[in-house]
């Protein structure tokens, strides 16, 4: 590239809100709260969908492994983030920048396939009641679920082999949160024009092939909705769906913003504050919306409560 300086860059300072620094301390504060309220928050679900015999269900089972699958996703940018609002930045390796981007698309991969294996889920339930048990089997789920981890799996290691093929050289400064694709596509150098036709082409099979999943299922659910006699029905129903469109739109939302516009700007204010929504507020806040919006998850909740009283009194 033109003018640019041509010092191959082997290792990469991250900084965070760089333009910012009286914000590091607050920031910590934030971003170590949401941690341990995603920890808690998931780690609470996991719990109790095992304990639960009512939460054993097919539903559940795809929650429980959302809640394991949002763990591991906080837990790839998080703790980094935090030692770099410490230190005001933070030197990583090629190895570590890879290792990290790997994660990261793995993990964000899962959350898309199982959020659209739920969407599936709900419109088997919904439009086919009487065949649920018979479609949605113990085995179809294990089916649905190690499918989804092998195809995160293969995405995650073919989109990070493709993106660190590329050169990089300049300044190796990324203020970014974490090692993502827009920032790192804006450090190399040379000609990358196949290496992102292949980014592209694996991102489009995720992002858009989950979200056209979900639009069907949910398409079918409002029109099995609408032919419900029931007004009872029919609110059940929609509080059930309820809490999966809020977490859909929250997550699906924010990458959309992302992932599926024009990056060749330079990276700005939203596109950091934005991140922080899809790595952090979104794995913190999912487990909020199922209790919320969920009878059974509420009734577990208050089951387990109210354990340790009862077995004080005897």
């Amino acid at each position: 590239m033109p003018g640019r300086n041509s010092t191959v860059v082997t290792e990469f300072l991250l900084t965070v809100f760089a333009d910012h620094p009286h914000w590091g301390l607050p920031l910590f504060a934030v971003f170590l709260g949401f941690y341990l309220l995603t920890l808690l928050g998931n780690c609470g679900m996991i719990l109790l969908i095992r304990q639960d015999r009512r939460l054993h269900t097919p539903m559940y089972f795809f929650l429980g492994h959302l809640a394991l699958v949002d763990i591991c996703y906080s837990s790839t940018v998080v703790p980094q983030v935090l030692g770099v609002l410490l230190e005001r930045g933070v030197v990583l390796s090629r190895a570590r920048c890879a290792t990290q981007f790997f994660l990261f698309t793995f993990f964000a991969s899962m959350d898309c396939y199982l959020l659209a294996i739920m969407a599936y889920d709900r419109c088997v339930a919904v439009c086919r009641p009487l065949l649920y048990v018979a479609i949605v089997t113990e085995k179809a789920r294990w089916v649905l679920v190690v499918g989804a981890y092998v195809a995160g799996f293969s995405s995650a290691l073919i989109r990070t082999v493709t993106a660190f093929t590329l050169s990089f050289c300049g300044n190796n400064q990324i203020d970014f949160i974490f090692c993502d694709l827009p920032p790192l596509l804006k450090l190399s150098c040379g000609d990358s024009y196949t290496q992102e036709v292949v980014i592209i082409v694996f991102a489009v099979l995720v992002m858009p092939a989950c979200i056209l999943i979900i639009l069907v299922s949910y398409a079918f659910i409002v029109l099995a909705i609408v032919q419900m006699r029931s007004s009872g029905g029919r609110a059940k129903t929609f509080s059930t769906c309820a809490s999966h469109l809020a977490a859909v739109a929250l997550f699906f939302g924010t990458l959309i913003f992302m992932y599926l516009r024009d990056n060749s700007g330079q990276s700005s204010e939203a596109d950091r504050v934005v991140s922080v929504l899809y790595t952090v507020v979104s794995p913190m806040l999912n487990p909020l919306i199922y209790s919320l919006r969920n009878k059974e998850v509420k009734e577990a909740v208050l089951k387990s409560l109210s354990r340790p009283k009862v077995s004080g009194r005897s």
